[in-house]
Formats: structure tokens, sequence, C-alpha cells
């Protein structure tokens, strides 16, 4: 097992928002694009509508309005922030980073920013990489979100695939605070031999973008599920348990555990080997389906304004995503503001300010 690095301070979640585009698109409506039901999606994924985001909202605007949201519920200044980390595989074009679009919009004038590839597991990783930062002392506010536009790269001719995905955005600003609270462990995990299992075969290096390329639709996810399945349960599970023993604590010391909105069977059989009540385990992909690198900022986001986390909980947050990438967060919840700022959870579907 490896511990966790000595630093001279913890790092901790001071504020975090959210955002959802305003159109919904229900399995009703798939129903009539694509050979599919809305009992065979919900039987198999557990989602029954996503969000999309509306013609010429790119990423970086989804990204913009979660930001602000938590950095209004942290009481920080955009031009306070030190660096933003934006996770992310649907960035608004190939170059620049979404990172770089967002921070003029935002504000950020001193910030660092630039984009965390590591696809649904780019929050995680971004938190570990932003708990670096600020233990180091290297940065003293990081503004980490999480955003895609899977809406982007889903493929409505592939009724196995294009369910699964929705559009959304969650941010959280860090911050420090003393060592052993806030953040006290992060497990990262990769696997590129496992890559062609969830992959957009083309519109890179390898392959660009051309004639023959669209034709084949080989800039759309393909997906080999079944194997997917397995792999993401076991390095959930894993990563977890591996991120409770660094931090000293076991499954049952955990409050609350947000997972990955990937597919509700793949949540309830990590569930199920981790021994956690359901109770104690956050789903909403009936509401979103899998946003990828959104997904665990928008149920933290909820969590928190709801007043569901309060100082002290444990919570863990784990994630399996395309690469392939996978791991978990343990914290210690310091944040006390519940229900801090203007928008709620309902105001933070389809708001634009």
């Amino acid at each position: 097992m490896t511990r966790q690095p000595e630093t001279l301070r913890g790092a901790t979640i001071a504020g975090t928002g959210m955002y959802v585009p305003e159109r919904v698109l229900t399995n009703a409506d798939l129903e009539r694009m694509v050979d599919t039901t809305d009992a065979w999606i919900v039987e198999r994924t557990g989602i029954k509508e996503r969000h999309i985001a509306a013609p010429g909202q790119a990423s970086s605007d989804l990204a913009l309005i979660a930001a602000r949201r938590a950095l209004e519920m942290a009481g920080v200044d955009a031009g306070d922030v030190d660096q933003i980390i934006v996770a992310t595989i649907t960035a608004d074009r190939p170059l620049p980073s979404c990172a770089c679009d967002l921070q003029p919009k935002l504000g950020a004038t001193k910030a660092a920013a630039y984009d965390l590839s590591a696809a649904c597991s780019g929050f995680v990783f971004g938190l570990g990489v932003g708990r670096s930062l600020i233990g180091a002392g290297l940065a003293d506010t990081v503004l980490l979100v999480g955003v895609e536009e899977l809406s982007c790269i889903a493929d409505y001719e592939d009724r196995n695939t294009c369910v699964l995905f929705g559009d959304g955005a969650g941010a959280a600003v860090l911050r420090p605070c003393e060592p052993g609270e806030g953040i006290l462990s992060v497990s990262m995990h990769s696997d590129g031999g496992h890559g062609n299992i969830l992959e957009v075969p083309a519109g890179g290096s390898l392959a660009p973008a051309t004639a023959e390329t669209v034709a084949q639709r080989g800039h759309f996810v393909k997906m080999q599920g079944r194997e997917l399945f397995k792999l993401a349960v076991r390095g959930m599970e894993d990563s977890m348990r591996a991120a409770l023993a660094q931090a000293g604590l076991s499954p049952a010391d955990l409050e609350l555990v947000i997972p990955h909105q990937a597919n509700l069977r793949i949540i309830e059989a990590a569930r199920e080997r981790l021994e956690l009540p359901p109770e104690k385990v956050i789903v909403n992909i009936d509401r979103y389906g899998n946003t990828s690198a959104a997904s665990i900022p928008i149920s933290l986001d909820e969590l928190v304004r709801a007043g569901r986390l309060k100082p002290g909980d444990a919570v863990g947050m784990m994630a399996f995503g395309g690469g392939l990438t996978w791991g978990s967060v343990v914290a210690r919840w310091t944040l006390a503001r519940q229900g801090a700022g203007a928008a709620t959870t309902a105001a933070a579907h389809g708001a634009a300010s």
C-alpha cells in the first residue's frame, strides 16, 4: 500500500457549484430517434432522462456557470484563483484548452489554466492534482471543474451508447486547511492496455479527420459494455478500499459515497462489494445520465445545497472511465455553509447567471 505523502498543509473543498442545460432528452424522445424503449433503457441503465446543450452552447459556457456558483459559495473572487483545472474530454475545440477558454469568461486573469484528460475519472484525478498543488504551497486557490458535452460525441444511431450520455458541469473550489482535514487520501490508476474498450477512434493524430472517418462514424464513442462493466466494478471497489486504507478508515466509516454515474448496475454492484447500505450511496443517474467528469461534482453540489453533508462527515468519491482510468477520494468534510449561494438545485437546471 502506498502511503500519502506528508504535506505542509491540507486541502479542502470550500465551495461547490453545478449546471445542466435547459433541454431535457427523455427516453420517450429517444424512442423516436433510435430502436429502443423506455423500459429497455431503464432496466439496463437506470436512466430516465438527460440534459443536452443548446446549439452554440460550448463546454466552457456550462463550466462558467458552475464555476461562478462554486466561487460564490466559497466567498472567493475569480481574480484570486491561482489555478484552473478543467477535467473534460469534450473541450470547446482541440486548441486551446477548455480551461483557457473559461479563464477570460470568468475573469480569472492571474490563474494558470489547463485541461486534465482522464474521462469519467477526471474530477477524482483533478482533486489529486489540486490537493498536491495546495499541499506543496504552489497554489492557495484551485478551481476544479468537471464538464462534458457528451452529446457531441454520442452516436444517435447506436442504441447501446446514445441512451447513456448527458451534458453538464460541476465545480469545486479548493483551499488550504489543517493537515488531516479536507481531502484525506487519493487513489489514482490507469491501464492503457484496455484503452480500446471505451474510445473515440478518430479525430486525433492516429486517425485525423477525413471524409472516410466521418463516413465510418469514427468520431463517436465506441464501447465494449460487457468488458467495461467488470473492470469498472472491480476498479472502483479496489481504489476505494485503497483510499480508505490510506486514510485509516473502513467503508463503514463513510457517511456518504458519491460514485460516478455511469450505469445503475455498475453502481449497485460496487455498492454491494463494498458492503454499503443503499442510503449511503448517491444515485441521480435517472435524471442526468452519464455526464462523465461532471457526474461526481454535480452530485456533490446537490448534496451540499441540500445540507446532507455536515462538518466532520467522511465522504468517498469513486470513478471509472476511458483510458482506462479509475480512482477514489476520501475526504473529511469541512464546509459548513450548507445551502449557501442563491442557486438552489432546481435553479441550477437551466439558469444562465
